[in-house]
């Protein structure tokens, strides 16, 4: 009997499938249809991707800004929009994707951040949307973090970052963004960004230091989390989680200093110090962790 339930689970789930394919409800996903001219802006879940969404938004619709009510009109995610509605969308497109390596992507833009400070925003981040209590130790969450089960369709931090850098670094058609760099010098990071999407047939960018500026600003931690308070309830990402939990939070650089305790810090350290301190995050310990992979410049 627990078979046949079973099997007809199975069918009647294949035959939704198939109606919403067919119907054009399907969510895009993995399975988005990929034109010669995208741009994929990729990065790990936690980082800093919805903030380079603005920043980017901002510059190529400088008398528009952007809002969490209209981002996926504009940058949309591939995880919450169909696969008819990303196609009818004037292109060349800009989407998000926090894929491992997808050999099809033409043109990316990858972001890395350090894994520290990931660690503390996806804690926080699942503390919000109900996967764990309020109350669960950072100290028993950075394991499984390091294990990627909490989003195990994307890898593990490593497995991602790696999977990018190690086969596409250095190849035409390739960005690699530190999310640290961003934060310090967001208008060096940005001219070279418009300059990238330019190489990739999108229209002249407005990248002067007064536009650029007026980017920055739209684009802030503080603007951002304004929006939120307005918007969380109507946007997709934000509208099924806990309101009294911030999605913008801190925003900041080396939070994980003083919030990781030192035995969740020693455990992401041993497990990716090479492949951290080949994308130029140094280790808490100073410890010079030996890597096979050469990743060469950050760009």
């Amino acid at each position: 009997m627990a078979s046949l339930r079973e099997s007809l689970r199975r069918t009647l789930g294949g035959l939704v499938t198939m109606g919403r394919v067919l119907t054009g409800r399907q969510i895009a996903g993995r399975g988005v249809t990929v034109y010669p001219d995208d741009v994929f802006l990729v990065s790990y879940p936690r980082s800093g991707n919805t903030w380079s969404r603005f920043l980017l938004g901002n510059l190529l619709w400088q008398n528009d800004p952007v809002t969490f009510l209209n981002i996926e009109s504009r940058i949309p995610e591939i995880y919450f929009n169909p696969d008819r509605f990303m196609r009818a969308l004037q292109r060349p497109r800009l989407l998000k994707s926090h894929e491992s390596f997808q050999p099809h992507y033409p043109h990316v833009i990858y972001i890395v951040r350090d894994p520290r400070d990931v660690a503390i925003s996806f804690y926080h981040h699942n503390v919000k949307a109900g996967n764990i209590p309020d109350d669960y130790p950072i100290s028993s969450f950075v394991p499984r973090f390091i294990a990627g089960e909490f989003d195990r369709i994307f890898g593990s931090w490593r497995d991602n970052v790696l999977s990018w850098t190690a086969l596409r670094q250095g190849t035409p058609g390739f960005l690699l963004l530190r999310y640290e760099d961003m934060k310090r010098d967001p208008a060096t990071v940005l001219a070279g960004v418009a300059a990238f999407l330019e190489g990739c047939s999108f229209r002249a960018i407005d990248a002067r230091p007064e536009a650029l500026k007026r980017t920055i600003e739209l684009s802030s931690p503080e603007r951002m989390r304004a929006l939120e308070k307005q918007e969380a309830g109507r946007w997709v990402l934000t509208k099924g989680t806990r309101s009294d939990k911030p999605f913008v939070r801190s925003a900041i650089s080396g939070g994980w200093k003083s919030q990781l305790p030192p035995e969740s810090l020693a455990a992401i350290e041993s497990a990716w110090g090479g492949l951290m301190q080949s994308l130029g995050y140094e280790l808490a310990s100073g410890t010079v962790v030996p890597t096979m992979v050469s990743h060469g410049e950050i760009s």
